[in-house]
């Protein structure tokens, strides 16, 4: 057993495991676009299928022009907490399979898949790096498609906030309460031998 932020794992793994969290409350403070790019160098380095390299990195600092756009991306209820972050980004993945032999593009089964791995990297290095991700599915995906430019066979996958953790008290009544490591089931209840169990 492993115990780390409030936290407990029935068998004994790195705590980095535990540490990883999705905080809503973010300082605002300044990231340097070094940082970001050594958390971005370290998704890339996530496993593919016949290393493909599905996902794609749509990115800004708080410091740019453009945060104001990719802030008003997300949903209202995220827009209200992520504006703080320090960086934004938005994950893409391409769904077909595209070869450099001119051959027609097939579709890519594991494209979401391996963008998810990419999005698990990226957290764990945004830890390192003394930042938490919080990675969200409440965007305006079709105008994130228009809007970054993405090709076409392109899907949006999810936008993270990037930043460093804030008091609680900063974020609005109603999520505060919410603003704490959260647990996971009982690995019995994902892990089967074999087989999914009946009934």
């Amino acid at each position: 057993m492993t115990t780390s932020n409030s936290r407990s794992s029935e068998f004994d793994i790195d705590p980095i495991f535990l540490d990883r969290w999705s905080p809503r409350a973010f300082t605002g403070e300044a990231m340097d676009k070094t940082v970001l790019l050594t958390i971005l160098e370290a998704a890339h380095w996530a496993p593919s299928a016949s290393n493909y390299q599905p996902w794609r990195f749509i990115y800004t600092l708080n410091t740019a022009p453009d945060w104001e756009r990719f802030v008003g991306l997300l949903n209202e209820s995220n827009q209200v907490w992520a504006r703080s972050a320090s960086a934004l980004v938005f994950l893409f993945s391409d769904s077909l399979s595209r070869r450099d032999d001119g051959s027609e593009p097939k579709p890519l089964r594991s494209h979401s898949f391996d963008t998810g791995a990419a999005w698990a990297m990226l957290s764990l290095q945004s830890l390192r790096s003394g930042y938490l991700a919080h990675a969200m599915g409440g965007v305006d995906f079709d105008r994130a498609i228009d809007a970054l430019g993405a090709p076409a066979g392109f899907r949006a996958e999810a936008a993270v906030a990037i930043g460093k953790r804030s008091n609680p008290a900063d974020l609005p009544d109603h999520l505060r309460a919410r603003e704490v490591p959260n647990r996971r089931k009982n690995l019995s209840e994902v892990a089967f031998a074999g087989a999914f169990p009946r009934g």
